[in-house]
């Protein structure tokens, strides 16, 4: 079928020099991805990967991504279009920072470096660097303010400026950051990180343009773009047609949703017309806390959660996200909030929650369609500590956002979840922290870490499970924020599979005693004590007792699974090796338990 993009034909276009010119763009933003890595200073950036590169055209559609952060780049176009329409003189050498909710961006701390890239005076592109920074300048030292119920409490607001003129950052605005931001040598350093990022990004562009030219770069972007629809188009055709509701619930929080907030994301398949539409504004209005997601995120976690349930290989662009309408409404929880209502929370959590509820709506297709719920966003695994390192000679003040622990990812058909997951909007492409980085860096000491037996959703595939552990302050007190989801509402399974457990925080004193904390929880823990995590584990998918007998041993024998629960929920009996040490399968004893009169099927 010949189809054009932007008035242009672009069904001649060579698919060879397609393939090669994407992979080119991937690897761009790859080099980009490296250099915020290798430059940047604080932990969560550089160890965690809590940021994201991209590229767009110049009139603001997503032409390519690289291992990012799904709610990181989904909706980047919200980001680039205030520039042009702030700024009627955008030239080379411009760099524009945004971290305001009002400006799209996903939340203040996602601090956003967004390049125009020019070739021979005609602008292209935008390059874009998305890092979130461990402080921001906030009343309290942390970027998670779910009681913030302004952004007057958040912290500093760069709404869409100019940072860089003729390739040298503005001297005043970057006091503002020295000034008002603590540990202003790191943020500096993030950020410096960034513009590396940024500008690396446009010497690249700038090379691939002068090797191919304008005119075919130009018709290669429309035609990467009209593929990526045809895919999109493809794998929706491959759907049930009609409408799936879904409904999932964050935890309470006291004072802001005393009963907690019921999401609900109504999602329509039309295979005919290749389009799905994700209606959320049937959602309560906006709270009085930072729980409310931006418009950037709300658009983002509507198209994750249907990317999620189509053909992985569908190019993640403009195109594809054409086929991806979200319906949002004004004062919504989940849809776009007005100036100047609290979205410091808005990456996780609720929208956490949003991704869940449009990722599962399509499990009411029944199998092999959807997915479970994955576990909910954070406990003190993710916790944001701060404090005073007296190690050296010279104390000096840290801050930094820990990531000893993701949260366990949802089953899906055919297989289980993903143990390092973190959450639908980050989906794996954060690292778990190095614990001895982490010493080595912060005067932290990590006492345990790991699998909680018996804590995964149980079913057909298993939600992968919880992790838990300790840490605690080596000079003194230590300030803790945690903002938990799941400790109260954890990760449902579907078709018959079961929740993954709770996460949680605990307080352990220097006497032995141990305190469970509230999930939202903000305070000193002292010098002496320990903090006690665990994450969440995901949901199952599918009933228990048609799980393969040898994935259930296969768990015993990695300790993730203990025998009585393999008994009790999944009717498979086991009996120890001649090796003495590990287990098998007991097939008449599982026939029993499971009460099937044929012979059990074997992987």
């Amino acid at each position: 079928m010949k189809r054009s993009g932007k008035g242009k034909d672009v069904a001649g276009f060579d698919p060879v020099l397609l393939a090669v010119l994407s992979s080119r763009f991937e690897s761009i933003i790859r080099e980009m991805t490296n250099t915020v890595m290798k430059a940047s200073r604080s932990s969560v950036i550089k160890n965690a990967r809590d940021m994201s590169c991209g590229i767009l055209t110049y009139d603001h559609r997503l032409v390519s991504v690289e291992e990012a952060l799904p709610i990181h780049v989904n909706a980047l176009e919200l980001t680039t279009k205030p520039i042009t329409e702030l700024f009627d003189d955008v030239k080379e050498g411009d760099a524009f920072l945004n971290n305001s909710p009002f400006y799209g961006v996903t939340h203040h701390a996602d601090l956003t470096l967004s390049v125009p890239v020019f070739f021979e005076g005609v602008p292209l592109f935008w390059t874009l660097s998305r890092s979130h920074h461990a402080d921001i300048g906030a009343p309290e030292p942390s970027t998670y303010l779910p009681f913030a119920a302004t952004i007057y409490q958040e912290g500093v607001h760069f709404p869409c400026v100019r940072i860089q003129e003729n390739f040298k950052d503005k001297a005043d605005l970057i006091r503002i950051g020295l000034q008002k931001i603590r540990v202003s040598n790191i943020w500096y350093g993030d950020y410096r990180a960034q513009v590396g990022a940024c500008r690396t990004g446009e010497r690249r562009l700038k090379e691939l343009v002068g090797q191919y030219g304008i005119e075919t770069i130009r018709a290669f972007v429309e035609a990467w773009m009209d593929y990526g629809e045809r895919r999109a188009i493809a794998a929706i055709k491959t759907l049930p047609a009609g409408t799936y509701t879904y409904e999932v619930r964050h935890d309470p929080v006291a004072g802001v949703a005393d009963e907690g907030i019921p999401i609900k994301a109504k999602v329509t398949v039309d295979p005919k017309k290749g389009l799905i539409t994700v209606d959320v504004r049937d959602n309560p209005d906006c709270v009085p806390g930072g729980l409310n997601l931006t418009e950037a995120c709300a658009v983002a976690s509507c198209r994750i959660g249907v990317y999620y349930n189509l053909d992985a290989g569908v190019p993640h662009n403009e195109g594809s996200s054409s086929r991806i309408v979200p319906l949002l409404r004004d004062n919504c929880v989940v849809g776009r909030p007005s100036h100047p209502i609290g979205t410091s929370c808005a990456t996780s959590n609720v929208n956490e929650r949003l991704a869940n509820a449009v990722q599962c709506a399509f499990s009411e297709m029944g199998a092999p369609y959807g997915m479970a719920e994955g576990g909910g966003n954070f406990s003190a695994a993710l916790g944001v500590v701060s404090g005073i390192d007296r190690r050296r000679e010279q104390p000096v003040e840290y801050i930094t956002q820990l990531m000893m622990a993701l949260s366990g990812g949802p089953a899906n058909h055919g297989h289980d979840g993903w143990l390092t997951y973190e959450c639908s909007v980050g989906n794996g492409i954060m690292v778990t922290d190095s614990v001895e980085v982490d010493e080595a860096t912060y005067p932290i000491l990590v006492e345990e870490r790991r699998i909680r037996e018996d804590s995964m959703g149980f079913g057909q595939w298993n939600g992968a499970p919880a992790v838990q552990g300790s840490y605690r302050s080596l000079t003194g007190d230590m300030t803790l924020y945690v903002c938990g989801d799941g400790g109260t509402f954890p990760a449902k399974g579907v078709l018959g599979g079961q929740a993954g457990e709770h996460c949680g925080t605990w307080r352990h004193g220097a006497g032995g005693s141990v305190e469970r904390l509230t999930d939202f929880f903000s305070g000193s823990i002292a010098d002496g004590e320990s903090v006690g995590y665990r994450s969440a584990a995901g949901g199952g998918y599918g009933d228990p007792r048609r799980r393969d007998p040898d994935r259930v041993v296969e768990d015993i024998n990695r300790k993730w699974l203990s025998v009585a629960a393999a008994s009790e929920m999944f009717g498979v009996a086991v009996r120890l090796k001649d090796n003495g040490v590990d287990y098998e399968v007991d097939m008449t004893a599982t026939q029993n338990l499971r009460g099937q009169t044929q012979p059990l099927t074997r992987s």
